[in-house]
């Protein structure tokens, strides 16, 4: 199930944890909700994989299977440590989670997070961030848990101001509350608001974390976010198609540091809030299609052209920001988080743990097309 890709990855990540970070872990339950999605098919994945060595008691998984039941949680659902369960954190009840009562850490990113899906199911998106992430603090607030890790988005920023990029952590954002993107960007904005104050209230050590446009294994080509567009162009062979003039910027991070960063917030043990991205190089979108198109000839033959068209979704575009880049100083001092992986390297990876899934006969099993 574990690619020589993934396997080289999960490692990367064990190496940026300190062994006091690694100790936190040990003997440990935790319950994360929205396992099924890309960032819990590589945190899942991680702790599968280091299972033995962090001496795990029991990891929880829990999720709704709106997008689909991914083949590759069939191996750990066989094994003692994970218990994979069909919860909606909208509407059930976490106390009816058999162990759920003694989870040492909880991880909630139950949320659509590709911009295309959360506008198709904008109500849900709300209720995961604001009222399932309530049903979990309320669960949890007088219990002795160690972490618990709210997955927020760098999208709370909006299309930041000219001298508000780099962003930092401090910066309030320039968000639209009536816009296509809104339910998604106001119920993380709302959802920080909530954990700010049960923090405050009951002491709870809840970090929050604002990714960067993260990319890699367990992101599904169908997921219609660049870096998945891309992909799906290269594995099919078809031109790459740029859906706007190319011109916007981006930084991209490679999960394999992502995830690193994700795991010291959740071990940080106090409140605070986090940056979770790469600060260099930021490229616009031509040039990620470029470095695509690049990797692609290297790992697989690829020889489509770079083309502009447009979306037949008229709000494809609207609120984009022009711009994303992090400061990520904050997450550096305070968690020794230092993202190594520049994008021609990431993508090299990401393409190459596509390859050897695809080669394997079982496509499905690295989350690629379910």
């Amino acid at each position: 199930m574990i690619t020589k890709q993934l396997e080289a990855d999960l490692a990367y990540t064990y190496k940026k944890l300190s062994s006091r970070e690694l100790e936190k872990l040990s003997g440990s339950t935790i319950l994360i909700t929205g396992c099924a999605g890309f960032l819990g098919f590589y945190l899942l994945h991680f702790l599968y994989y280091y299972r033995k060595e962090l001496s795990l008691k029991r990891v929880l998984c829990l999720d709704n299977f709106m997008l689909g039941r991914p083949e590759w949680i069939r191996e750990m659902e066989a094994d003692e440590c994970f218990r994979v369960e069909k919860f909606d954190i909208i509407t059930d009840d976490i106390a009816s989670v058999p162990g759920a009562e003694a989870a040492d850490y909880i991880v909630h990113m139950a949320s659509i997070a590709s911009p295309v899906f959360y506008r198709l199911h904008p109500i849900e998106t709300i209720d995961a961030n604001v009222f399932g992430l309530r049903r979990l603090l309320d669960y949890y607030c007088e219990k002795n848990t160690k972490g618990f890790l709210f997955f927020s988005s760098s999208e709370l920023y909006g299309d930041p101001a000219p001298e508000a990029v780099p962003t930092d952590e401090e910066y309030y954002g320039n968000v639209c509350v009536t816009g296509p993107r809104a339910c998604y960007d106001e119920a993380k904005r709302f959802g920080e608001t909530m954990c700010m104050l049960f923090a405050k209230k009951y002491g709870m050590p809840i970090g929050v974390v604002r990714p960067f446009n993260n990319y890699g294994p367990g992101m599904k080509i169908n997921d219609q976010r660049v870096p998945a567009d891309f992909a799906k162009n290269v594995l099919e062979n078809q031109d790459i198609r740029i859906l706007s003039n190319g011109t916007p910027t981006r930084t991209f991070c490679y999960i394999a540091d992502a995830a690193a960063g994700y795991l010291k917030i959740l071990l940080h043990g106090t409140y605070d809030y986090f940056n979770i991205g790469i600060d260099r190089p930021e490229i616009s979108i031509e040039r990620l299609a470029e470095i695509y198109q690049e990797a692609g000839k290297e790992l697989l033959s690829y020889s489509g052209k770079i083309i502009h068209a447009r979306s037949e979704d008229q709000e494809y575009l609207t609120n984009n920001p022009g711009r994303r880049c992090p400061k990520i100083r904050k997450a550096a001092e305070l968690l020794d988080y230092r993202p190594e992986i520049l994008v021609e390297e990431g993508v090299r990876r990401f393409l190459a743990f596509i390859k050897e899934s695809t080669e394997s006969g079982k496509p499905g099993e690295g989350n690629l097309l379910w």
